[in-house]
């Protein structure tokens, strides 16, 4: 068996990303790991056990460059939830920008929103 453990997001600074999804979206700080240099810093979506993002501060020109374009300007992210109207709402009360209302599609409920350093997302509710 395997899983996906984490994924990377590049960021410009680990407090302020972390004020963002813990914070405003309340998601949960699962580790903040001083190595010197740099931090492991890895978060979790409220309730969830697995599926992590590990939050990494740019360190050069060109991981600045790609913060909030990492996936070329598609939506590289999924924020599956079981209740999207109630995450929605939620979202959208804490500032959260949303580029569209949300849609049905075959395979469920979706909107895309930006995250404060310009990430898409799809806030989504399988079928």
């Amino acid at each position: 068996m395997q899983t996906l453990h984490a994924v990377t997001l590049v960021i410009p600074d680990y407090d302020e990303a972390i004020a963002f999804y813990c914070g405003t979206l309340g998601w949960q700080l699962a580790e903040d790991i001083d190595q010197g240099r740099k931090r492991w810093v890895r978060i979790l979506p409220p309730g969830a056990s697995q599926g992590s993002l590990i939050l990494a501060r740019a360190d050069s020109a060109a991981q600045q460059a790609i913060i909030g374009n990492q996936f070329g300007g598609r939506v590289g992210l999924f924020l599956c939830t079981d209740d999207f109207t109630r995450d929605h709402a939620a979202m959208l009360a804490a500032g959260v920008r949303f580029e569209e209302a949300p849609r049905h599609e075959p395979y469920g409920c979706v909107a895309v929103w930006r995250d404060p350093f310009g990430n898409r997302w799809d806030l989504l509710q399988l079928t």
